[in-house]
């Protein structure tokens, strides 16, 4: 995927539905439709983007990679990065310390979420485990989870630039209505 493309698949992953994208939403409806996920929508990941949004990003973005590649799980990919921050608190609060080393713990509690509300394959679960690469010292251990980690930072990345930049904020808002109204 080239950079501009990496670009519009994630200004794309704004507007995605299942109506719209059914061949990602048959592998990843079940989460989605959960309301245990469909609660995380009440929490900011990164800047001023909910954890959903972000999770989808990251998602649709590791399932359109692996779907370009020979010989990968494009159902665990695009499973694993929807369940990769299943966690019900916000990070960025809790002044009582309980949330110290969020970065480096929360992909246990993601796993542990995940296991909870769903049958993960290995892969999946290697997945969620390992998506914090390089914070964490355990790097992924297939190409799809390497797919995540690598799509999860990009994500990231974009989310706080929208927030921090104003004229980057501008041009993804501007980017992303286009989109909208390109795809009526």
């Amino acid at each position: 995927m080239t950079k501009e493309q990496r670009y519009r698949a994630y200004l794309r992953s704004y507007l995605i539905t299942p109506e719209n994208e059914p061949g990602f939403f048959a592998l990843v409806r079940d989460i989605w439709e959960h309301p245990k996920f469909q609660s995380m929508s009440q929490y900011i990941q990164h800047a001023d983007i909910t954890r959903v949004q972000h999770i989808v990003s990251v998602a649709y973005l590791s399932w359109l990679e692996a779907t370009e590649r020979r010989r990968l799980n494009v159902t665990a990919t695009a499973r694993g990065a929807m369940l990769h921050d299943l966690f019900y608190y916000d990070w960025h609060t809790a002044g009582d310390g309980t949330h110290r080393l969020h970065g480096y713990r929360h992909p246990g509690f993601a796993l542990k979420n995940a296991r909870a509300l769903f049958t993960l394959s290995d892969k999946e679960a290697g997945i969620i485990k390992r998506h914090m690469w390089p914070l964490t010292p355990t790097p992924p251990n297939s190409r799809e989870g390497l797919i995540v980690s690598l799509s999860d930072k990009y994500c990231a990345t974009q989310e706080i630039l929208i927030y921090k930049s104003p004229s980057y904020n501008r041009r993804f808002r501007r980017d992303l209505e286009e989109m909208r109204r390109s795809m009526k």
